[in-house]
């Protein structure tokens, strides 16, 4: 295989995702164009915490990727990238040559913050990469032990309702309150659903270190067990401090309007591994990138002017309750119930049954 591209999509979030399923529509341009990632699926983050409550299949919560790529005319790579080069647009994956394009877009997600040391007392698994967190937590359940999950976000929040239960005890820990960014009633509700599943909440706890299999929060013990969930937030990927693009102050890639990075137009970055102003790092910001992504890379390749992605001002929360329903949360206004659960069903496998394409 030859390592010149026109343009490689580096990653396969949300983002890239949306630009796949609108070129496999018929609006591809021209070009070579490969998109690498280090598994043969993408999985749905939304559906996470109903696979792990056990009302979904792996099958169901993830999308097969070279079948996306043959419908939209692109070569799918799987491989793991291990390192960038910026200045030449030159991509090094493990175990593979090195893959270089006219241009790059990047949408390679973000890791969870781990604590500042570890303990080999207590055995941790971060929520991503996906893949590999669904087959550890799946030997976990072999034998089930006292669990934590470290990060009082909305994904902190849906994995404890969807783990309650199946564990002998389960503590939920966030730094701050329950959170954080959302609705106070959005909060109360939460914690109403936590506390009736047996979750222990222990808020504004800002874990330190951990030592002898116990977490340590402003120098007192908080929580004891040998298994840990990092559910923290967003931690960018090591090696982009050294590829080359700008960068804000915790790391991601800091990107224009027209989701370019500010030092290295010839490369565009979407989802959790950029930093855009005004933009959080949730799947729903970045499915709206989708499109106007789509829009510019074919721009870029054939020269022409590139439009500006505007985010939007509220954003809908919907959290899974672990038992089939839901919560909402919109500028402020909150609701729950099963019918909330159902639609948050609804429109999770509408996003799965538009992007999943079967090819003989």
């Amino acid at each position: 295989m030859s390592s010149n591209f026109d343009l490689i999509l580096a990653g396969a979030g949300h983002a890239h995702l949306g630009v796949l399923r609108l070129w496999a529509g018929g609006k591809r341009p021209a070009g070579r164009i490969g998109l690498i990632s280090p598994d043969p699926h993408a999985w749905y983050s939304g559906m996470l915490p109903g696979l792990l409550a056990g009302r979904y299949q792996d099958a169901q919560c993830r999308i097969a990727l070279e079948p996306l790529c043959r419908a939209a005319g692109i070569e799918f790579i799987e491989g793991a990238v291990t390192a960038l080069d910026a200045a030449s647009r030159t991509l090094h994956l493990a175990n593979a040559q090195p893959l270089q394009a006219q241009w790059l877009s990047l949408n390679l997600g973000s890791l969870p913050k781990p604590p500042v040391t570890a303990d080999e007392e207590m055995e941790q698994l971060a929520v991503k990469p996906f893949a590999g967190f669904i087959a550890r937590w799946n030997q976990w359940q072999q034998h089930p032990q006292r669990l934590a999950v470290l990060g009082g976000g909305a994904a902190g929040v849906e994995l404890a309702l969807a783990m309650a239960g199946q564990v002998p005890s389960l503590a939920l820990i966030s730094a701050t309150d329950l959170l954080p960014g959302h609705a106070p009633a959005l909060r109360r509700r939460a914690l109403k659903h936590l506390h009736k599943a047996g979750v222990q909440v222990i808020e504004r706890c800002p874990v330190e270190r951990i030592e002898h299999a116990s977490l340590i929060a402003r120098g007192q013990v908080v929580w004891q067990g040998p298994r840990l969930i990092l559910a923290t937030g967003a931690s960018p990927l090591a090696w982009l401090d050294e590829s080359g693009l700008a960068c804000d102050g915790k790391g991601f890639i800091q990107i224009t309007p027209t989701l370019q990075s500010v030092s290295h137009p010839q490369v565009f970055a979407t989802g959790d591994c950029a930093s855009l102003v005004d933009t959080p790092r949730n799947g729903v910001y970045a499915v709206r990138q989708g499109p106007v992504l789509a829009s510019n890379l074919a721009q870029a390749l054939q020269g022409k002017p590139l439009r500006h992605y505007v985010p939007q001002r509220t954003a809908l929360a919907l959290l899974a309750d672990g038992q089939g329903g839901g919560m909402l949360s919109l500028a402020g206004f909150t609701l729950e119930g099963s019918l909330i659960g159902r639609w948050k069903d609804y429109l999770d496998q509408r996003f799965m049954s538009r992007h999943r394409i079967n090819i003989p």
